[in-house]
């Protein structure tokens, strides 16, 4: 036994170990997903009377929610991969395989994350009596932690993490107004999916030796990172193609179409950076770049919620 398995908690102190857990599971990367949560709560809240707009303590639900439920997705996906990533030089120094916080240790943060997420879907059915997030609360932590498993049978397994990943605007628009989800929800879900799984291929090629030594069945690995490259590419397409339809569906005017155009250009120059012989640049194009288009999107989104479309969807 290992000392970091006698004592799980090592000799780091609360802080330190927390800090290292974030590190594991790149917390930082929740500006991902978490914009297009606050997208879907704005266009939900719509349809609020007489309001029109969603309550504060809704916005810190999700916000509770959307960590929470990542954190998990995370805690698990290391926990599931502590060998695999072991074995491969660019991710053996992360905080489990190289011993800096104990499996146990990675447990108590996984059940705090579901703790914390179950409190946080309940405060839905106690405060704004909507049963909707303790109803499915529950299958969304499993598929979340299902997508764990998939690169070792498909290499659809992006495709997979971006349908995960976009649980979050239809589970906000649930949580904000289930009466009027439609149309404009599962489009949003729909470029979620393929903007992930877009950027998840682009990032994959980082580990084609790797995921063939693994029999690991990442898209590039499967099928060389030029015609990878090349389906990321039409992933995005269809993202954008999906985000001109939200336009539509939900009556958003310019400032929302000019939120495309901005997201149209960042994904070309994300697509731009990485060729099939230089992955130099996948960093740059996986957090600055996508960050960007997130933020960007729901900022412009909401100012055209706010001034230009602000009647119920």
């Amino acid at each position: 036994m290992t000392s970091s398995e006698a004592n799980p908690l090592g000799r780091l102190s609360a802080v330190g170990l927390v800090r290292v857990w974030g590190d594991m599971i790149k917390f930082s990367h929740s500006i991902f997903a978490l914009p297009f949560a606050v997208m879907a709560a704005v266009l939900a809240g719509r349809s609020i009377e007489p309001t029109g707009r969603p309550a504060a303590l809704q916005f810190v639900l999700i916000l509770v929610c959307m960590v929470a439920a990542r954190s998990v997705a995370m805690t698990f996906n290391r926990i599931v991969d502590v060998q695999i990533d072991a074995r491969n030089p660019r991710t053996a120094t992360r905080p489990l395989p190289a011993g800096k916080l104990s499996q146990t240790a990675a447990y108590v943060f996984l059940a705090l994350g579901v703790i914390t997420f179950g409190l946080s879907c309940l405060g839905f059915y106690a405060f704004f009596a909507n049963p909707w997030p303790v109803f499915l609360g529950g299958p969304v932590l499993l598929y979340l932690c299902g997508y764990s498993f998939t690169k070792r049978f498909t290499k659809w397994s992006h495709v997979c993490l971006g349908s995960a990943i976009a649980l979050a605007p239809v589970a906000s628009w649930l949580a904000i107004h289930p009466e009027s989800l439609g149309w404009t929800a599962f489009l949003l879900m729909g470029a979620v999916t393929f903007w992930i799984a877009g950027f998840d291929v682009i990032y994959a090629c980082q580990d084609i030796e790797c995921d063939r030594r693994e029999s690991l069945f990442s898209l590039p690995s499967r099928i060389g990172a030029a015609k990878a490259l090349l389906v990321a590419r039409a992933f995005h397409a269809v993202t954008v193609l999906l985000l001109l339809a939200i336009a539509k569906s939900a009556g958003l005017g310019w400032i929302y179409l000019a939120g495309v155009g901005a997201a149209a250009i960042l994904l070309a120059v994300e697509n731009s950076l990485v060729k099939p012989n230089d992955f130099s640049k996948v960093n740059l194009a996986f957090f600055t770049v996508n960050g960007m288009v997130s933020i960007v999107l729901s900022i412009l989104t909401v100012l055209d919620v706010l001034f230009l479309s602000p009647s119920s969807v």
